[in-house]
This record gives structure tokens, sequence and C-alpha cells, in this order.
């Protein structure tokens, strides 16, 4: 049973990478997505944009306050140590390597398991932690899922379907009015997925998918 907030996320993350990892040896990305996702470029676009990279797409950086740094426990130390604790979202894209390292992790988690329990919110905390440790200069820092915290509140904002149009769609393929770094330039491609996005507004896609994002 997966809760949110609770560390039953990351439990069920690490089984979803498992099992993919087992699935198909050939198998050599691994991107979380929600019922809520959609995605922004067509296939050919997203495998060629993950398998070509030299990093991984996870969010891993150091918050002060109370939602970063006030979420660690000092009963972590020393396994993880004050200086080590990172957060980012947990929508991540992960190469074969770290997820086979996450899966094999009997280290970190335990500690996360036992210590980072109400707000701590451990799938905000636990991956990018353990990529700051293991691999830090693999990461670029970033989620290629783009959400809108613009609204306040503990979620992002939920699109309806007269929100999906030509102009938004375009906007999220041009990185969403920024621009980021791939492979040591600067690009434009920032996010291949987009979320939340309501059920309803599935019809829109099915209209604007071949004339905007390339669909057939």
């Amino acid at each position: 049973e997966v809760k949110w907030g609770e560390v039953s996320m990351v439990e069920a993350e690490r089984r979803l990478l498992a099992h993919a990892l087992l699935d198909d040896p050939s198998n050599a990305r691994f991107v979380l997505l929600s019922e809520s996702h959609v995605p922004l470029f067509d296939f050919p676009t997203v495998h060629s944009y993950l398998i070509n990279s030299t990093k991984v797409f996870l969010e891993s950086y150091d918050q002060p306050g109370a939602t970063g740094r006030g979420r660690y426990s000092r009963r972590m130390s020393p396994v993880v140590a004050a200086a080590q604790w990172r957060k980012g979202s947990q929508w991540f894209e992960l190469d074969r390597g770290l997820a086979a390292d996450v899966v094999a992790d009997r280290v970190f988690f335990p500690v996360f398991r036992r210590y980072c329990k109400r707000s701590c919110y451990a799938d905000e905390h636990y991956l990018p932690t353990f990529l700051n440790v293991r691999r830090p200069s693999a990461g670029a820092n970033r989620s290629l899922t783009w959400v809108d915290w613009s609204r306040g509140g503990p979620h992002p904002a939920r699109f309806t379907r007269m929100e999906v149009t030509v102009d938004f769609l375009r906007w999220l393929r041009g990185g969403a009015g920024s621009t980021c770094e791939y492979n040591g330039r600067t690009t434009d491609v920032c996010f291949l997925f987009a979320r939340k996005f309501l059920p309803n507004s599935l019809t829109r896609f099915l209209r604007f998918a071949p004339k905007v994002m390339g669909f057939g």
C-alpha cells in the first residue's frame, strides 16, 4: 500500500525500478511518470534525448529553511550527514547504473525508512541525497517534467480541458520560457513531459497532437 508523503512512495519507486531492470537487460533509461503526465514530443525525440544524454535528470539541491534542511534528522548521522542532505522533485530519469545502485541500496534507504517520517517526505529527499553521495557529477540537477507551482500550496496546478491550447503546448515544448543545458550546449528543449492534466483534457491533446507535437 502506497500513501502520499510516506516512505512507501520510495519503496514503490524502487520496486518499479527493480522490475524494469529485470524485465529487459537492454533497458537503458528509466523515467518515472504519473497518470497525469503528458508527453510533449514524439517517442523518437524522447528516446534520442535520453539515450544520448551524458547526464541523468534528477533535481538535487541544498535548500535552506524548514522545507529543505529543516527536514533533516540528526539521527540519520553518520550514514547521512547534514551536509549531504538534498531535495528535489520525485520525477526522475535514471540510467541503468544508477537505477541498479538504487535498487541494491542497503545503506541509505533503511535510514530513510526509519527516520524520514511525517513532514520529512522521503520521495523529495531520498534520491536527491543518494545521487549527491554516490554520483554527484552525474546529475543535470533538473527534471524533465514541467509543473506549475505558481499558484501556491502543497500541490502543483491542475490543468483542465480548455487550458490546453496550441500556444500553451508550443510554449511548453520551447522550454516554458527558459533555457537549459544539454550535453554542454544551451537548448530550449528542457522538458519532455508535463503535468498535472485532468482526464477531460485528453480530447484537446488528441486534436492538437498531430499539428503541434508531431504525433501521427
